[in-house]
C-alpha cells in the first residue's frame, strides 16, 4: 500500500466515525460514545465519564448500551453507509490473514504501518457496529480482536484461542505454526496464527509459538536474547557477532552494548567459553574449563596414554583454540607426563 493509500484509509476511517456520530442526536450521548471508545483521545472509564457528565457509573453503562443497540440496528438496516464501507476493508484484510486478528494488527494492515491509537479505536468502533464482524473484548487473557462473524461469535473465538493455549502447554515446548496447525483442527496455519495472536498467554518469535513465560519465544533480558541467538545459529559464536545479531534481530529491545553482552555471557552458566571470545551453549555438550581442564578430561576418558596429535584432535572438538595452545599446555603443565615420544598421560595416573 502506498503512503497516499495509507492516508486515504485513515481518512476513510475518520470520516466513517464522523458519519456514525452524526446519527446520534444528543450531545451527551455522542460524548459518552466518543470517550468510551477513545475515538479522538484516550479511552475513559464509566466512572470518569460519569463524573464529567454528573451522572452515575451505572447510568453511563446503560446509555452506552442503548446507544450501541440503536447504532447497530441502523447499520444493519443500511442507514449508515459508512459502516459498510469500512466493514468491507476490514473483511478483505481478515480474509487474507486468518479470518480473525488483533485490532492493532488489522489497523496496521489497513494503514500499512504503525497505526495511531485513534486509528485502532476507529477500527474497533466500526467493528462493534458491523453485523458481519465479531468483536473480542480485551481482558487479562485476550487482546482486543475482530473477526468475520460467520466464523463464530466471541465465545467461540475465545474457545478456539484456549484450545491453542492448551495444545502448546501439553506440547511442553515452543512449536512452529505449521506443526501447531497439524495438532489442531483449523483450515490453515494462518488461522492458527491469527487465533494465537489474540492470547495474552502466548508469544511468538519467527513464527514459533510458546507460552509468554518461555524465554525462547519471549526473551525479556539480555541473557535470554543471547540464548535465542546462539540456539538459532546452532554453532558457537564470537561475542561481537552475537551483539550484531541482536541489533539486527526482531527483538523489541535490542539496543545493548557489546560489553554488556560479554558480561552476561561470562555470568550465565548456560554459556561456555570455548575459544578467545567464542561461546557455545552447555546444552550442546560443552563444559566450562580451561584448555588444561579439557586435556585432563580427554586423558581421563581415554584411560590410557595418547599421542599428542590425538589429544589435539579431541580437544578441538570442544574448544576453538590454536593447536600450539594445546601443545604448550601439554608440555608445561605438571599434571601431564610424557611417557613416550609425543605421547602423554596424566601424571597422577603414573604415580598410582
Amino acid at each position: 500500500m502506498t503512503e497516499s493509500a495509507s492516508k486515504d484509509t485513515a481518512a476513510i476511517l475518520k470520516s466513517a466515525v464522523s458519519d456514525i456520530l452524526s446519527v446520534i442526536d444528543q450531545e451527551r450521548e455522542r460524548e459518552i460514545i466518543t470517550r468510551r471508545f477513545g475515538l479522538f483521545d484516550r479511552r475513559e472509564t464509566l466512572e470518569q465519564i460519569g463524573e464529567l457528565l454528573g451522572i452515575t457509573r451505572e447510568r453511563v453503562r446503560q446509555l452506552e448500551k442503548a446507544i450501541l443497540i440503536r447504532l447497530k440496528i441502523a447499520a444493519d438496516e443500511g442507514k449508515i453507509p459508512a459502516v459498510h464501507e469500512v466493514e468491507r476493508l476490514i473483511i478483505r484484510d481478515l480474509s487474507e490473514n486468518g479470518r480473525i486478528g488483533r485490532v492493532q494488527d488489522v489497523a496496521a494492515h489497513l494503514v500499512d504501518g504503525t497505526p495511531s491509537a485513534e486509528t485502532k479505536a476507529h477500527v474497533a468502533f466500526v467493528a462493534e457496529l458491523s453485523p458481519k464482524l465479531t468483536v473480542v473484548s480485551e481482558n487479562d487473557n485476550y487482546y482486543q480482536g475482530v473477526g468475520i462473524a460467520e466464523n463464530g461469535d466471541e465465545k467461540k473465538v475465545r474457545s478456539q484461542v484456549d484450545e491453542i493455549v492448551k495444545a502448546i502447554k501439553k506440547h511442553g515446548e515452543p512449536v512452529d505454526v505449521e506443526t501447531l496447525h497439524g495438532m489442531l483442527n483449523h483450515e490453515s496455519p494462518s488461522q492458527v496464527r491469527a487465533l494465537a495472536s489474540l492470547s495474552k498467554l502466548l508469544a511468538s518469535l519467527k513464527d514459533v509459538w510458546g507460552l509468554v513465560k518461555w524465554p525462547t519465544v519471549n526473551p525479556k533480558n539480555i541473557r535470554d536474547k543471547i540464548y535465542v541467538i546462539l540456539a538459532d545459529n546452532g554453532k558457537p559464536m564470537h561475542f561481537s557477532d552475537i551483539a550484531k545479531h541482536i541489533k539486527d534481530s526482531d527483538f523489541k529491545r535490542k539496543d545493548v552494548t557489546t560489553q554488556a553482552i560479554h558480561n552476561e555471557l561470562i555470568k550465565d552458566k548456560r554459556f561456555v567459553l570455548i575459544g578467545r571470545g567464542i561461546y557455545a551453549l552447555d546444552s550442546w555438550g560443552y563444559s566450562k574449563g580451561t584448555v588444561s581442564d579439557i586435556i585432563t578430561k580427554v586423558l581421563k576418558k581415554a584411560g590410557e596414554p595418547l599421542h599428542r596429535d590425538e589429544i589435539v584432535k579431541r580437544v578441538l572438538k570442544s574448544r576453538q583454540v590454536k593447536e600450539t595452545t594445546i601443545l604448550l599446555n601439554l608440555q608445561s603443565k605438571s599434571e601431564f607426563k610424557r611417557v613416550a615420544k609425543a605421547t602423554y598421560t596424566l601424571a597422577e595416573a603414573e604415580t598410582k
